[in-house]
This record gives structure tokens, sequence and C-alpha cells, in this order.
């Protein structure tokens, strides 16, 4: 059975979530309140409809509650978004994602019933200032306001070591959860594993313990 989806805003980041669902074989029903936009995605989304989601009948016309995940991505319009998401909530939508201009914004979705809050503007600019900073580091996802989880590459300073005798956990308070080695992913690796030039180490634990790891053990 597909999973179904609404997604409410067909911006640049909601119009992306669109095409990666579909291309994910999801039902979506792609909504926004210009006509225009809701065009551009008639022959993509499974259901393309414009509409203004600030009105709750026109969200219950819709049958919006019988969708599992809506995405609210409304851009530079807060208001329309907060209230989106009050709707949503109050008419029952079990999975709300929502789509914050700023920390503001974030702390009040959060306090009407938001599920999730994404920042895709500030996420994609801490991580390519992450990887402009450093060599090592590949990519990095936050998943808090203070722990975050990192791809770091492994030189000459880890290779020929095991994780116990690098004792990575201990020293630097960080977890390597998985190792990429080449096409090979080696997740939960044994204590007893040991890192090849290059390996790739999937680490998760505080902004602060990630880049205190990659200064010490990598410079």
């Amino acid at each position: 059975m597909k999973k179904e989806f609404v997604i409410i805003g067909l911006g640049r980041f909601g119009g992306s979530i669109v095409n990666e669902l579909v291309e994910l074989d999801a039902d979506v029903m792609a909504i926004d309140i210009s006509p225009d936009r809701v065009d551009e995605f008639a022959h993509i989304a499974t259901t393309a409809v414009a509409a203004d989601t600030t009105d709750e009948s026109a969200l219950r016309s819709l049958g919006i509650r019988n969708f599992e995940h809506v995405v609210v991505a409304i851009g530079e319009n807060i208001q329309a978004s907060i209230l989106t998401t009050l709707i949503l909530k109050e008419i029952g939508v079990k999975r709300i994602t929502v789509k914050a201009q700023n920390d503001y914004h974030a702390k009040v979705l959060r306090k009407i019933g938001a599920d999730q809050v994404v920042h895709p503007e500030r996420d994609m600019g801490k991580r390519i200032a992450n990887n402009l900073v450093s060599n090592n580091i590949l990519d990095y996802l936050e998943l808090s306001d203070e722990y975050s989880i990192a791809e770091i590459r492994a030189n000459e300073k880890l290779a020929g070591f095991t994780l116990i005798e690098l004792d990575i956990r201990a020293k630097y308070g960080v977890n390597i959860v998985a190792i990429k080695r080449g096409a090979q992913i080696l997740v939960s690796p044994q204590a007893i594993e040991e890192i090849q030039l290059n390996d790739i180490l999937i680490v998760i634990g505080s902004d602060l313990d990630i880049h205190r790891f990659e200064k010490k053990a990598l410079h």
C-alpha cells in the first residue's frame, strides 16, 4: 500500500519534496495558494490543488485528515504557516512537519503542536560551513540544538588502529555508529574493527564533542 502525503507550499523546498516523494512511489497531494504553481505540479503529483490553507473549510473539504503525514512548506508567509499548522492540528492530522523561517517561528510551531520542525536553509548552511572548514568532515546533519551526526573521513592518524585501541567514546564523547568502506557499510562496528585509511566514520554526539574529536584526533 502506497504511503500518502500532503505538501502545502510549492516553492523550492516544497516542490523538491513533491518530486522526491513521487520518485519514491508515494501518493502526493500538492497544495498551493497560487494556481500557477499548482499547474507546474499538475502532471507530477497525484493530485494538485489551488487552495487557501488558512481556510479551515477548504482543508476539511480536501479530506486532509485522511492523510498520514502533512508537510507545511509555506515560504515567507509566517502567519499562513502558523494558521495552517494550527488548523491541521485541530482537524486531527496524525503527523505534521513544518518548515520554520527562524527560531521564533519554530518555537511557536512547537507550541501549537507541530510534530517536526525543520530549518532547511539553516541546516544546509551549517552542513556547508562544516564542510568548508574541514577536509575531514564530509557531511553534517543537525539532530537537535546541541547534537548532530557527522560523516568524518579517517586519515593516517586513525588508520591501522582498532576502535577499542582508539577508545574514541571515552576520550571524545562521540559514538561511531557505522563505518562506510567503499560500497560496504558496517553498522554498529565491533570494538575489534580496525579502521582503514579513508573509511567514512558515521559519528553521533554533541556538536562540541564532534568538533573536539575532529580537531584533536585528526590533526
